[in-house]
């Protein structure tokens, strides 16, 4: 928190202004990856049925918007619940810049609205944890040691028929500093899926490198307002009821048209937190 008389002090302004700028360098410096193609992954929080059918309609909503800007979406890992929720999920997507636009939706969004699961259609809020990471990431820039890495291996649960279904193909690693676990099962032998999973555990360190980075920059700026939640910073808010607004705690950009973000209509929060 800043004091009062912060910007009155001539000497500690400049030295802020200082740090802001090299942080930015250090940023445009990891920002090689902006043209890339992303992993997204959608994790549902504590609350059940609700907060896994906010992790499905996320899903959605991400598979629209980049269906708007003509990318490729695939699916790598999808585990949902008997009524089709999604407990997390983790998509590829391609084209162009794909990085550079979606990677400040990582972060916690919230839902509220009358639960469709109440018979006494209560008002229920729900998180879902987005992590939005780079397809590749070149291991100069995030170094992992083996004896860091714990690996386990189990049938897939995806397609692929049969024969692959009967061994053990699937691949989840864990990394024991961070706590950082990924799980892939599509490819159709074991080494591919841990290929794939040696991937996917990088990008996801450096995603986690670059949020830190990104918000060290924002600490050193005035609070906007954002909110925590279960794991975390809290990013954007989705309300139903009692009124019907999205906004983001980051920007204050808001509007009262949910289905329409909802549906893909992303573009108006992306450009704002862009030029943060």
């Amino acid at each position: 928190m800043l004091r009062p008389d912060f910007w009155k002090d001539k000497e500690q302004a400049q030295e802020t202004i200082k740090e802001i700028g090299q942080l930015k360098e250090q940023l445009k410096a990891g920002g090689k990856y902006d043209k890339g193609d992303v992993v997204l992954s959608i994790y549902a929080g504590a609350g059940g049925d609700d907060a896994e059918d906010w992790a499905s309609i996320l899903l959605e909503m991400y598979r629209r918007y980049s269906e708007k800007k003509n990318w490729m979406v695939s699916l790598l890992h999808h585990h949902t619940n008997e009524r089709g929720g999604t407990k997390n999920v983790t998509i590829e997507i391609q084209g162009r810049q794909v990085y550079g636009y979606l990677k400040g939706e990582s972060g916690v969004h919230r839902l509220v609205r009358i639960s469709p699961f109440s018979a006494k259609k209560l008002r229920h809020t729900s998180f879902a944890l987005v992590e939005v990471m780079p397809k590749r990431v070149m291991s100069q820039d995030i170094e992992i040691k083996p004896d860091e890495v714990e690996v386990t291996f189990s049938r897939s649960s995806g397609p692929g028929g049969q024969h692959v279904n009967k061994r053990e193909t699937a691949v989840r690693m864990i990394h024991k500093p961070t706590g950082i676990q990924v799980h892939v099962e599509t490819e159709r032998s074991q080494a591919q899926n841990r290929e794939r999973a040696f991937e996917l555990l990088r990008s996801r360190l450096y995603q986690r490198r670059d949020v830190q980075e990104r918000e060290e920059i924002q600490a050193l700026r005035p609070s906007k307002g954002a909110g925590t939640a279960e794991w975390g910073r809290q990013i954007r808010s989705y309300v139903f009821h009692p009124y019907k607004m999205v906004k983001d705690h980051r920007t204050n950009v808001e509007t009262s048209d949910v289905e329409a973000v909802l549906a893909g209509e992303l573009d108006e929060f992306i450009k704002a937190e862009q030029k943060l």
